[in-house]
């Protein structure tokens, strides 16, 4: 078990959406000192950057958040960015923090690194099984090799880096920009949008039959904290909630939580993704007691609040 109030952490993407929540969980622990750094001051693309953090801060832990991230279109749109951003990033920082001798790395993973056709509900074995989904390949593949590099340095120089899988995130604080957000901050800001400027219908990608579990962000935060505190393992570990919805379903429940009452569209011209994903998360709870707490419902009306308050988005107007 750590002892925190002797713990130097750096946690990289900390200004972010995930990172927010992983400082705020940190904080309740009171470590000696958190460093979050900005990409403006540290591009981690950079083997001089990382050098000048490390040197910086002087961690005893790095919790590497730190990633080039979007939705689909954006995947589709900068897959060599994806790729290439988050590969050097990871493989980087985790060298250079055994050189300067950090005793912990915590490696965030991706469920986009499983399979295409993995089996439902994924489970950690399963990771070399086949080739990710097309669309979120290099991205995915980007993140996995922090995986390989964990697993090497363990066997070869006995590092303790540990690698967790999060499904997909959702949450106050998230990306609302249609151009490069996740799905449920996407189709929140569409329903609202159209129920404030009465349009009639909106449209969603692909046919709504794709499944999806999501992980609300604050319970995110705690399970990769439990896991720097209490997991010492090179073996993948899952981070999940247990609750998977069709993109069909998850909008109608979004529609509910916002007051839009349009019609809704699907454009089957454009991809749906893999076809079903949700996590078996049992290694979770055995190796480091995290279990997800937040209902789905109840972070949905959480998470619609959060942007109705932050955006100053109007109520919709009650039904004639």
């Amino acid at each position: 078990m750590i002892n925190w109030s002797k713990q130097r952490v750096v946690v990289t993407g900390g200004a972010g959406f995930l990172g927010g929540h992983v400082v705020a969980a940190l904080e309740r622990r009171d470590p000696a000192r958190i460093v979050v750094p900005l990409h403006e001051t540290y591009d981690l693309r950079e083997r001089a950057a990382v050098l000048d953090l490390l040197a910086d801060s002087r961690p005893t832990m790095v919790i590497h958040l730190a990633a080039h991230v979007g939705g689909i279109g954006a995947n589709r749109a900068y897959p060599a960015e994806f790729f290439y951003d988050n590969l050097m990033m990871g493989a980087q920082l985790l060298h250079e923090s055994w050189r300067a001798g950090v005793a912990k790395f915590v490696a965030l993973g991706t469920v986009c690194a499983y399979p295409k056709f993995t089996p439902v509900p994924f489970q950690e074995a399963d990771l070399w099984n086949g080739y990710p989904e097309e669309t979120n390949a290099p991205y995915g593949l980007a993140k996995k090799m922090l995986l390989v590099q964990s697993e090497a340095y363990r066997q070869q120089y006995g590092y303790n880096s540990i690698f967790l899988l999060p499904v997909n995130l959702y949450g106050p604080g998230d990306s609302f920009d249609l151009e490069s957000s996740h799905v449920i901050p996407a189709l929140i800001r569409k329903c609202l949008e159209a129920q404030a400027r009465g349009e009639a219908s909106i449209t969603a990608w692909g046919d709504g039959s794709a499944t999806r579990e999501f992980l609300y962000v604050e319970d995110a935060a705690e399970g990769i904290v439990l896991a720097a505190e209490r997991y010492d393992s090179s073996e993948p570990v899952n981070l999940g909630s247990g609750f998977e919805i069709s993109i069909k379903d998850l909008l109608t429940t979004i529609a509910r939580h916002t007051g839009y009452t349009g019609r809704i569209l699907w454009d089957t011209s454009k991809p749906n993704g893999q076809p079903r994903r949700a996590l078996n998360t049992d290694r979770a709870w055995e190796r480091f007691g995290f279990r997800a707490t937040t209902g789905f419902d109840e972070g949905l009306r959480r998470t619609v609040a959060w942007y109705r308050e932050t955006l100053h988005t109007p109520e919709p107007l009650p039904a004639a």
